[in-house]
Protein backbone atom coordinates (compact mmCIF):
# COMPACT_ATOMS: atom_id res chain seq x y z
CA UNK A 1 0.00 0.00 0.00
CA UNK A 2 1.81 3.33 -1.24
CA UNK A 3 1.28 6.92 1.09
CA UNK A 4 -1.50 7.92 -0.67
CA UNK A 5 -4.13 5.07 -0.86
CA UNK A 6 -3.07 4.90 3.51
CA UNK A 7 -6.12 6.12 5.35
CA UNK A 8 -5.39 9.27 7.27
CA UNK A 9 -6.33 9.24 11.03
CA UNK A 10 -9.52 10.86 11.71
CA UNK A 11 -9.49 13.81 13.24
CA UNK A 12 -10.87 13.81 16.99
CA UNK A 13 -13.78 15.52 17.53
CA UNK A 14 -13.92 19.05 19.43
CA UNK A 15 -16.14 20.80 21.81
CA UNK A 16 -16.03 23.28 19.01
CA UNK A 17 -17.46 20.81 16.63
CA UNK A 18 -20.34 19.93 18.53
CA UNK A 19 -21.14 23.86 18.71
CA UNK A 20 -21.10 24.13 15.37
CA UNK A 21 -23.15 21.24 14.53
CA UNK A 22 -25.67 21.92 17.07
CA UNK A 23 -25.94 25.88 16.04
CA UNK A 24 -25.12 26.97 19.67
CA UNK A 25 -22.30 28.58 21.25
CA UNK A 26 -19.39 26.37 22.75
CA UNK A 27 -20.11 27.72 26.46
CA UNK A 28 -23.56 26.32 26.21
CA UNK A 29 -22.01 23.22 24.90
CA UNK A 30 -20.07 23.29 27.96
CA UNK A 31 -23.39 23.81 30.57
CA UNK A 32 -25.05 20.99 28.86
CA UNK A 33 -21.70 18.63 29.61
CA UNK A 34 -21.78 20.45 33.16
CA UNK A 35 -25.80 19.55 33.74
CA UNK A 36 -25.40 23.19 34.78
CA UNK A 37 -28.42 24.77 35.80
CA UNK A 38 -30.36 27.38 33.67
CA UNK A 39 -30.39 25.12 30.45
CA UNK A 40 -33.51 24.46 29.02
CA UNK A 41 -34.40 21.31 27.34
CA UNK A 42 -35.28 22.34 23.82
CA UNK A 43 -31.19 23.11 24.09
CA UNK A 44 -30.00 19.81 25.99
CA UNK A 45 -31.52 17.80 23.91
CA UNK A 46 -29.98 19.25 20.64
CA UNK A 47 -26.44 19.28 21.97
CA UNK A 48 -26.95 15.92 23.32
CA UNK A 49 -28.08 14.99 19.56
CA UNK A 50 -25.22 16.13 18.14
CA UNK A 51 -22.83 15.00 20.65
CA UNK A 52 -24.05 11.64 19.30
CA UNK A 53 -23.85 12.33 15.63
CA UNK A 54 -20.65 13.46 15.92
CA UNK A 55 -19.17 10.78 18.61
CA UNK A 56 -17.92 13.27 20.75
CA UNK A 57 -15.85 11.87 23.58
CA UNK A 58 -13.91 14.85 25.99
CA UNK A 59 -10.63 14.39 26.56
CA UNK A 60 -10.33 13.09 29.69
CA UNK A 61 -6.79 14.77 30.47
CA UNK A 62 -7.40 17.90 29.23
CA UNK A 63 -10.75 17.86 31.61
CA UNK A 64 -8.56 16.86 34.77
CA UNK A 65 -6.32 19.88 34.14
CA UNK A 66 -9.29 21.86 34.15
CA UNK A 67 -9.95 20.58 38.02
CA UNK A 68 -12.23 17.56 37.01
CA UNK A 69 -11.49 13.82 35.97
CA UNK A 70 -14.92 12.74 35.75
CA UNK A 71 -13.88 10.19 37.93
CA UNK A 72 -15.30 8.51 40.92
CA UNK A 73 -14.20 5.57 42.99
CA UNK A 74 -16.15 3.65 44.68
CA UNK A 75 -15.22 1.49 47.43
CA UNK A 76 -15.80 -2.09 48.55
CA UNK A 77 -14.87 -5.15 50.69
CA UNK A 78 -16.01 -7.64 49.31
CA UNK A 79 -16.45 -8.79 45.83
CA UNK A 80 -18.79 -11.67 46.63
CA UNK A 81 -21.25 -9.91 48.35
CA UNK A 82 -24.26 -10.10 45.79
CA UNK A 83 -25.60 -6.89 47.43
CA UNK A 84 -22.96 -4.58 46.51
CA UNK A 85 -23.53 -5.65 42.91
CA UNK A 86 -27.11 -3.55 43.80
CA UNK A 87 -25.74 -0.81 45.13
CA UNK A 88 -23.41 -0.42 42.32
CA UNK A 89 -26.25 -1.05 39.87
CA UNK A 90 -28.12 2.12 41.44
CA UNK A 91 -24.31 3.76 41.07
CA UNK A 92 -24.44 3.11 37.62
CA UNK A 93 -27.78 3.82 36.28
CA UNK A 94 -27.64 7.28 38.39
CA UNK A 95 -24.72 7.77 36.05
CA UNK A 96 -25.38 6.63 33.22
CA UNK A 97 -26.60 10.12 31.18
CA UNK A 98 -23.28 11.79 32.65
CA UNK A 99 -19.89 11.67 31.59
CA UNK A 100 -18.89 10.24 35.18
CA UNK A 101 -16.96 6.92 35.14
CA UNK A 102 -17.10 4.41 38.06
CA UNK A 103 -14.02 2.87 38.91
CA UNK A 104 -14.22 0.35 41.87
CA UNK A 105 -11.50 -0.71 44.74
CA UNK A 106 -12.26 -3.99 46.18
CA UNK A 107 -10.09 -3.64 49.30
CA UNK A 108 -10.79 -6.98 51.09
CA UNK A 109 -11.48 -6.87 55.26
CA UNK A 110 -8.30 -5.50 56.44
CA UNK A 111 -9.17 -1.98 57.80
CA UNK A 112 -5.10 -0.93 56.45
CA UNK A 113 -5.74 -2.47 53.45
CA UNK A 114 -8.99 -0.32 52.45
CA UNK A 115 -7.22 3.17 54.02
CA UNK A 116 -4.33 2.40 51.47
CA UNK A 117 -6.89 1.45 48.64
CA UNK A 118 -8.75 4.93 49.88
CA UNK A 119 -5.39 7.16 49.42
CA UNK A 120 -4.92 5.33 46.21
CA UNK A 121 -8.23 6.65 44.98
CA UNK A 122 -7.70 10.39 46.22
CA UNK A 123 -3.91 9.93 44.11
CA UNK A 124 -5.32 9.01 40.90
CA UNK A 125 -7.38 12.30 41.74
CA UNK A 126 -11.11 10.63 41.48
CA UNK A 127 -13.85 13.63 42.09
CA UNK A 128 -15.53 11.75 44.58
CA UNK A 129 -15.52 9.08 46.44
CA UNK A 130 -18.11 6.49 47.90
CA UNK A 131 -17.08 4.07 51.01
CA UNK A 132 -19.29 0.94 51.50
CA UNK A 133 -19.55 0.75 54.84
CA UNK A 134 -16.04 1.55 55.12
CA UNK A 135 -13.50 -0.52 58.03
CA UNK A 136 -10.93 2.01 57.99
CA UNK A 137 -10.66 4.45 61.02
CA UNK A 138 -13.13 7.14 60.96
CA UNK A 139 -10.75 10.53 61.35
CA UNK A 140 -8.74 8.81 58.16
CA UNK A 141 -12.49 9.36 56.15
CA UNK A 142 -13.02 12.58 57.49
CA UNK A 143 -9.35 13.59 56.49
CA UNK A 144 -10.41 12.59 53.17
CA UNK A 145 -13.68 13.79 52.76
CA UNK A 146 -12.30 17.29 53.98
CA UNK A 147 -10.66 17.38 50.46
CA UNK A 148 -12.66 14.76 48.09
CA UNK A 149 -16.21 14.75 48.26
CA UNK A 150 -16.93 11.87 50.14
CA UNK A 151 -20.56 9.15 50.46
CA UNK A 152 -20.50 6.82 53.01
CA UNK A 153 -23.22 4.38 52.55
CA UNK A 154 -23.94 1.66 55.64
CA UNK A 155 -22.42 3.55 58.36
CA UNK A 156 -24.83 5.78 60.78
CA UNK A 157 -22.41 8.08 62.35
CA UNK A 158 -23.19 11.36 60.82
CA UNK A 159 -20.90 14.38 59.93
CA UNK A 160 -20.87 17.57 58.69
CA UNK A 161 -17.82 16.59 56.38
CA UNK A 162 -18.96 13.35 54.55
CA UNK A 163 -23.00 12.86 53.02
CA UNK A 164 -23.74 9.09 54.14
CA UNK A 165 -26.82 6.81 52.73
CA UNK A 166 -27.94 4.10 55.74
CA UNK A 167 -30.77 1.87 56.38
CA UNK A 168 -33.07 2.22 59.26
CA UNK A 169 -31.34 -1.38 60.45
CA UNK A 170 -32.65 -1.17 63.98
CA UNK A 171 -35.90 -1.15 62.24
CA UNK A 172 -34.87 -4.05 59.98
CA UNK A 173 -34.42 -6.65 62.80
CA UNK A 174 -37.13 -5.41 64.89
CA UNK A 175 -39.69 -7.05 61.48
CA UNK A 176 -37.73 -9.84 61.53
CA UNK A 177 -38.19 -10.66 65.45
CA UNK A 178 -41.46 -9.94 64.84
CA UNK A 179 -41.97 -11.88 62.18
CA UNK A 180 -40.57 -15.00 64.04
CA UNK A 181 -42.13 -14.24 66.92
CA UNK A 182 -45.56 -14.66 65.34
CA UNK A 183 -44.85 -18.04 63.96
CA UNK A 184 -44.01 -19.18 67.68
CA UNK A 185 -40.34 -18.83 67.79
CA UNK A 186 -38.46 -17.62 70.92
CA UNK A 187 -34.63 -18.97 70.92
CA UNK A 188 -33.46 -16.34 68.25
CA UNK A 189 -30.29 -15.60 67.33
CA UNK A 190 -28.65 -13.01 65.17
CA UNK A 191 -25.45 -13.77 63.36
CA UNK A 192 -23.92 -10.22 62.97
CA UNK A 193 -20.18 -8.86 61.88
CA UNK A 194 -17.61 -8.05 64.52
CA UNK A 195 -16.98 -4.64 63.83
CA UNK A 196 -13.99 -2.87 65.54
CA UNK A 197 -14.01 0.07 68.46
CA UNK A 198 -10.71 0.94 67.35
CA UNK A 199 -11.94 2.32 64.15
CA UNK A 200 -14.23 4.70 66.27
CA UNK A 201 -17.46 3.98 63.93
CA UNK A 202 -19.98 4.16 66.89
CA UNK A 203 -22.97 3.57 64.91
CA UNK A 204 -22.22 1.23 61.97
CA UNK A 205 -24.71 -1.37 60.34
CA UNK A 206 -23.68 -4.22 62.77
CA UNK A 207 -23.95 -2.29 65.58
CA UNK A 208 -26.89 -0.45 64.40
CA UNK A 209 -28.86 -4.03 63.55
CA UNK A 210 -27.57 -5.53 67.26
CA UNK A 211 -29.40 -2.59 68.99
CA UNK A 212 -32.76 -3.14 66.77
CA UNK A 213 -32.46 -7.18 67.29
CA UNK A 214 -31.80 -7.01 71.43
CA UNK A 215 -34.46 -4.59 71.87
CA UNK A 216 -36.95 -6.26 69.85
CA UNK A 217 -36.04 -9.55 71.89
CA UNK A 218 -36.55 -7.62 75.25
CA UNK A 219 -39.84 -6.17 74.02
CA UNK A 220 -41.34 -10.09 73.25
CA UNK A 221 -40.12 -10.58 76.98
CA UNK A 222 -37.51 -12.85 75.14
CA UNK A 223 -34.34 -11.44 76.47
CA UNK A 224 -32.43 -14.28 78.08
CA UNK A 225 -32.86 -16.22 74.57
CA UNK A 226 -31.11 -13.11 73.23
CA UNK A 227 -27.51 -14.06 71.01
CA UNK A 228 -25.14 -12.54 68.60
CA UNK A 229 -22.65 -14.74 67.17
CA UNK A 230 -19.96 -12.68 65.16
CA UNK A 231 -18.37 -13.37 62.25
CA UNK A 232 -17.29 -12.24 59.02
CA UNK A 233 -20.46 -11.01 56.11
CA UNK A 234 -19.38 -13.61 54.05
CA UNK A 235 -20.32 -17.62 52.96
CA UNK A 236 -17.60 -18.60 54.65
CA UNK A 237 -17.98 -17.08 58.00
CA UNK A 238 -21.90 -17.91 57.62
CA UNK A 239 -21.10 -21.45 57.41
CA UNK A 240 -18.96 -21.22 60.80
CA UNK A 241 -21.17 -19.45 62.39
CA UNK A 242 -24.06 -21.84 61.92
CA UNK A 243 -22.02 -25.16 62.71
CA UNK A 244 -21.39 -23.44 66.53
CA UNK A 245 -24.76 -22.40 66.77
CA UNK A 246 -26.11 -25.43 65.72
CA UNK A 247 -24.55 -28.01 67.28
CA UNK A 248 -24.64 -25.78 71.20
CA UNK A 249 -26.31 -27.62 73.80
CA UNK A 250 -29.28 -25.26 73.01
CA UNK A 251 -29.50 -24.41 69.52
CA UNK A 252 -31.81 -21.70 68.06
CA UNK A 253 -34.63 -23.01 65.87
CA UNK A 254 -34.47 -19.67 64.21
CA UNK A 255 -30.99 -17.12 62.79
CA UNK A 256 -31.14 -13.67 61.54
CA UNK A 257 -28.04 -12.54 59.65
CA UNK A 258 -26.84 -9.22 59.12
CA UNK A 259 -26.52 -10.13 55.23
CA UNK A 260 -27.70 -12.68 52.91
CA UNK A 261 -24.35 -14.27 51.99
CA UNK A 262 -23.72 -15.15 55.30
CA UNK A 263 -27.39 -16.71 55.80
CA UNK A 264 -26.35 -18.61 52.40
CA UNK A 265 -23.37 -19.86 54.89
CA UNK A 266 -25.57 -20.63 57.33
CA UNK A 267 -28.21 -22.44 54.97
CA UNK A 268 -25.07 -24.61 53.89
CA UNK A 269 -24.25 -25.60 57.43
CA UNK A 270 -27.90 -26.72 58.43
CA UNK A 271 -27.67 -28.65 55.34
CA UNK A 272 -24.61 -30.44 56.35
CA UNK A 273 -25.94 -31.07 59.71
CA UNK A 274 -29.31 -32.42 58.14
CA UNK A 275 -31.42 -29.96 59.35
CA UNK A 276 -34.25 -28.96 57.67
CA UNK A 277 -35.25 -25.39 56.49
CA UNK A 278 -37.97 -24.49 57.60
CA UNK A 279 -39.08 -27.55 59.56
CA UNK A 280 -35.87 -27.63 61.89
CA UNK A 281 -35.07 -24.20 61.36
CA UNK A 282 -35.84 -20.80 59.93
CA UNK A 283 -33.44 -18.87 58.55
CA UNK A 284 -33.77 -15.27 57.61
CA UNK A 285 -31.38 -12.89 55.65
CA UNK A 286 -30.35 -8.62 55.35
CA UNK A 287 -29.84 -7.30 51.66
CA UNK A 288 -32.56 -8.99 49.43
CA UNK A 289 -30.21 -9.32 46.88
CA UNK A 290 -31.09 -11.45 43.95
CA UNK A 291 -29.48 -14.73 45.32
CA UNK A 292 -32.62 -14.56 47.90
CA UNK A 293 -34.97 -15.37 45.58
CA UNK A 294 -33.62 -18.14 44.23
CA UNK A 295 -35.76 -20.94 43.68
CA UNK A 296 -34.28 -23.57 45.64
CA UNK A 297 -33.07 -21.14 48.01
CA UNK A 298 -36.24 -18.76 48.44
CA UNK A 299 -34.51 -16.73 51.54
CA UNK A 300 -36.96 -15.00 53.99
CA UNK A 301 -34.98 -11.43 53.32
CA UNK A 302 -35.11 -7.92 54.84
CA UNK A 303 -34.88 -5.62 51.26
CA UNK A 304 -32.69 -2.60 52.25
CA UNK A 305 -33.05 -1.17 48.82
CA UNK A 306 -29.72 -1.53 47.46
CA UNK A 307 -30.10 -0.40 44.06
CA UNK A 308 -31.79 3.17 45.74
CA UNK A 309 -28.83 3.20 48.33
CA UNK A 310 -26.72 3.31 45.06
CA UNK A 311 -28.37 5.35 43.43
CA UNK A 312 -29.04 8.05 46.06
CA UNK A 313 -25.34 8.28 46.87
CA UNK A 314 -24.09 9.06 43.38
CA UNK A 315 -26.83 11.89 43.29
CA UNK A 316 -25.43 13.02 46.18
CA UNK A 317 -22.09 12.75 45.19
CA UNK A 318 -22.41 14.43 42.32
CA UNK A 319 -24.21 17.48 44.07
CA UNK A 320 -20.98 18.17 46.11
CA UNK A 321 -18.81 18.02 43.41
CA UNK A 322 -20.46 20.19 40.81
CA UNK A 323 -21.11 22.52 43.85
CA UNK A 324 -24.57 22.55 43.90
CA UNK A 325 -24.90 21.99 47.43
CA UNK A 326 -22.16 22.66 50.18
CA UNK A 327 -23.92 20.95 53.13
CA UNK A 328 -23.54 18.05 54.24
CA UNK A 329 -26.60 15.65 54.28
CA UNK A 330 -28.17 11.94 55.55
CA UNK A 331 -30.57 10.02 53.45
CA UNK A 332 -32.30 6.55 55.31
CA UNK A 333 -33.88 4.06 53.74
CA UNK A 334 -36.93 2.54 54.93
CA UNK A 335 -36.22 -1.60 55.33
CA UNK A 336 -39.09 -3.80 53.90
CA UNK A 337 -39.37 -7.35 55.55
CA UNK A 338 -39.70 -10.37 52.02
CA UNK A 339 -41.11 -13.83 53.40
CA UNK A 340 -39.98 -16.72 51.48
CA UNK A 341 -39.85 -20.22 52.13
CA UNK A 342 -37.02 -20.43 54.71
CA UNK A 343 -39.51 -19.45 57.95
CA UNK A 344 -42.16 -20.95 59.42
CA UNK A 345 -43.55 -22.65 62.73
CA UNK A 346 -41.01 -24.30 64.84
CA UNK A 347 -41.61 -28.07 64.89
CA UNK A 348 -38.89 -29.11 67.28
CA UNK A 349 -36.23 -31.96 66.20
Amino acid sequence: MDGASAAKPSKRVTITDVARHAGVSTAAVSKVMRNAYGVSEAMREKVQAAIADLGYRPHAAARGMRGRTYTIGVLLDNVRNAFFADILDGIRDELRHTDYTVLIGAAGFDPEEQARTIRSLVDRQMDGLILIAPGTPRAEVLDTAASTPTVVIGHHDASDTYDSVVDADDLGAGLVVDHLVSLGHRDIALVSAPGTRANKWKRTPEAVLSEGYLHAMERHGLDPFARVHHTAYSDDGGFKAGMTLLTADRPPTAVMTGADVAALGAYRAAHELGLRIPRDLSLVGYNNNALAALAPVQLTSVDQAGHTMGSAAARMLVERVERRRDRAMQTTMTPRLVVRSTTGAPQGR
